[in-house]
């Protein structure tokens, strides 16, 4: 049965309460969001870079935490942030870093921006670097959910970012796994148009869920290392998965851990890439 012969059935998602018990009036016929994208959304499969600027470029970068969190001092991090402040510079970006932010200091960094009008942008951009977990991104003081701070971008709450591109560059501990590795021999018209509020995110994870995340202490992050690499060589050139995918394949491939712990000795990572992109990426126009 298609959805235009019974429009009146609605739609229901799959979960249960809290309680365990089978969820009840979970079913719609008018379940999503309308908002003016003009036209941002449709037409050709790329985003539009027809904009006065291509967008901002906000990095958070901790590397000095509060004793009582127990967490070590990043060393390799200022690395980290210089070379994300060039390779994204070099595309046209407006960074601005901040550094040894707390809690309340990055909420209040994020709302702030959430809160711009980019109507002139055509994407943002928002690198972070700190200690982490599976979940959590860790403030100078304590550790925030990362969902928090990205969501203040969804599409209901900053409606000048709706139908752009929103890319989250993490590089944080996600758990604490370790990878030992394994051997392989394989070598548009100014409509009203409705979207859901988390589209056109793309969340690029140093490390895949559970695990940790590793950082040379004086040429930085594998992740971050790798990512402005690639960004640096393709950046006028593939569409931001592709690039991505480069970035996984060369940590994957030309990283591992060097230590006198046997436990973290000769170990691996691979990044993680989430997207909800609705359009292709690229960072130059055609």
């Amino acid at each position: 049965m298609s959805v235009a012969s019974d429009l009146s059935a609605g739609d229901c998602i799959d979960a249960r309460r809290g309680d365990g018990q089978e969820s009840e009036g979970l079913c719609t016929s008018s379940g999503s969001v309308q908002v003016d994208s003009s036209g941002s959304v449709q037409g050709d499969t790329r985003y539009s870079l027809n904009y006065p600027s291509v967008g901002q470029c906000i990095i958070i970068n901790n590397k000095n935490f509060d004793r009582r969190t127990g967490m070590n001092v990043r060393n390799g991090t200022d690395v980290d942030a210089g070379n994300v402040m060039k390779v994204f510079g070099n595309l046209g970006y407006k960074v601005k870093v901040y550094n040894d932010q707390t809690v309340e200091q990055i909420k209040r960094v994020l709302t702030t921006a959430s809160k711009d009008n980019h109507s002139s942008s055509a994407s943002f951009v928002c690198v972070l670097l700190s200690h982490g977990d599976e979940g959590l991104f860790f403030g100078t003081d304590a550790p925030i959910e990362l969902k928090s701070l990205t969501s203040l971008f969804r599409g209901d709450r900053c409606t000048t970012l709706v139908g752009k591109p929103k890319l989250f560059f993490i590089q944080a501990c996600r758990g604490t796994e370790l990878d030992g590795g394994i051997e392989s021999d394989s070598s548009s018209d100014g409509s009203m148009t409705r979207i859901p509020v988390e589209a056109d995110f793309l969340y690029a994870f140093s490390t895949a869920p559970g695990y940790y995340s590793w950082r040379n202490t004086q040429t930085g992050s594998w992740f971050i290392q790798s990512l402005c690499e690639m960004i640096g060589k393709y950046g006028k050139e593939l569409e931001v998965q592709h690039i991505l995918t480069r970035v996984n394949r060369k940590v994957a491939t030309e990283f591992e851990s060097m230590s006198t712990s046997a436990d973290f000795h000769a170990k691996k990572q691979i990044p993680c890439i989430v997207s909800m992109l609705t359009k292709e990426m690229y960072f130059t126009a055609l």
